[in-house]
């Protein structure tokens, strides 16, 4: 399951969702495919292993594990232009990629 999770407050959702909808698109899956997850409580947080907004998931796995506790929270990611509200298309790939691999063929 491909999953993108969200609090509600977050600035960077949309963008999020567009994304991960092209890095499926250029792996040759189905956007489609993208479960939204909004988050709203802490408990939450913590069954899902979230580490902040936008978090982008493969079978309940964050495609960039943090080693932070889990909250209900914005999330920063480490580009190649400093701290940004969301990866790389290019790392979201790679990371994609790894998480997919064996699975591919279920999600085509």
């Amino acid at each position: 399951m491909i999953e993108l999770a969200i609090i509600n407050e977050c600035p960077n959702s949309a963008g999020a969702q567009e994304l991960l909808g092209r890095a499926l698109e250029l792996e040759g899956l189905d956007p489609a495919a993208i479960k939204v997850s909004i988050i709203e409580t802490e408990q939450q947080a913590v069954d899902a292993g979230f580490h902040g907004s936008p978090s982008f998931m493969v079978d309940g796995a964050d495609l960039f594990p943090s080693v932070g506790e889990p909250a209900v929270s914005c999330r920063v990611y480490q580009t190649a232009n400093g701290l940004a509200g969301l990866p790389e298309l290019e790392r979201l790939r790679a990371a994609l990629a790894e998480a997919l691999q064996g699975t591919e063929s279920q999600l085509r």
